[in-house]
C-alpha cells in the first residue's frame, strides 16, 4: 500500500497538470459568462456595452429557445439509448467465439473512422433519399410508397445517423469491459443453475456499470 509520503509526492507531481486543466476550463467559462452580460455589434464594429440581464431575458422569452432545448434532449436521449443498448448487444455478440469474428469486428468498428460529414452525405444520398435511396428501393419492392426520412422524420433521421457514428466506440468500450470479467464467476453461476439472463443481470450488467457510465459521459 502507498505510504502517506508517496501519496503526498504524487499530489505534488500531479498539481501542475491539475492547475493547467482547471485554468483551461475556468478561464473560458469565466469569459463566456462575462461576455453574456454585454452586447456586441459584430457587423457595425461598435465597442461592446454592458447590458446586464438583457441577453438572458431575450432568449428566455424566445419560443425557439425551449424548442431547441426539447430537440437537444431528444437527440441526446435517443443517441444514448441506441448506443448503450446497441453497444451492449454487439459487445455480447462479439464476445462469443464464431467463424469470421475478426471480420465482423472490423465491420462493426468501421463507422467510427468515417468523417461525420461523409457519414451524413452517405446516409442522405445512399440510404434516405426518397427517390434513389436504398430504403426507397426496398419500399418499392414491397409495393410501399417511399418515405422521405429527412423531410417527414428529421429528428429520427439525425438520431440514427449520429448513433451509427458513435455505436462502434461504445461497443469497443463495453466489449473491453466485458472481456475483463473473470470467466470463473460465470462458470460458477452456470454450475449453480443460473440461466443466461440471470448471469447477465446479476454478473455481467453490474460489471459493465462503469463502462456504461463512460459511454454516457463521453
Amino acid at each position: 500500500m502507498a505510504t502517506a509520503h508517496a501519496r503526498g509526492a504524487a499530489r505534488v507531481m500531479l498539481s501542475p497538470a491539475v492547475v493547467v486543466l482547471l485554468l483551461w476550463m475556468i478561464v473560458p467559462l469565466g469569459m463566456t459568462i462575462w461576455f453574456s452580460f454585454q452586447r456586441y455589434g459584430l457587423l457595425s464594429g461598435m465597442p461592446p456595452e454592458w447590458t446586464g440581464l438583457t441577453n438572458y431575458r431575450y432568449f428566455l422569452t424566445d419560443p425557439a429557445f425551449f424548442t431547441s432545448i426539447k430537440n437537444t434532449l431528444s437527440l441526446v436521449g435517443g443517441v444514448l439509448a441506441i448506443t448503450v443498448v446497441g453497444g451492449i448487444l454487439l459487445a455480447l455478440l462479439l464476445d462469443q467465439a464464431f467463424w469470421g469474428q475478426g471480420i465482423v469486428r472490423v465491420l462493426v468498428i468501421a463507422p467510427f473512422f468515417v468523417m461525420p460529414t461523409v457519414s451524413a452525405l452517405v446516409w442522405k444520398n445512399m440510404f434516405m433519399n426518397p427517390v434513389n435511396g436504398l430504403f426507397a428501393y426496398v419500399a418499392k419492392l414491397f409495393g410501399a410508397p417511399p418515405f422521405d426520412f429527412l423531410a417527414q422524420a428529421p429528428m429520427f433521421s439525425i438520431i440514427v445517423i449520429v448513433a451509427w457514428q458513435w455505436l462502434p466506440f461504445a461497443t469497443l468500450i463495453l466489449l473491453t469491459a466485458l472481456q475483463s470479467l473473470d470467466s470463473e464467476q460465470l462458470e460458477a453461476a452456470e454450475m449453480d443453475g443460473a440461466g443466461w439472463l440471470s448471469r447477465f443481470v446479476h454478473i455481467m450488467l453490474p460489471h459493465l456499470t462503469r463502462a456504461i457510465t463512460v459511454v454516457i459521459l463521453i
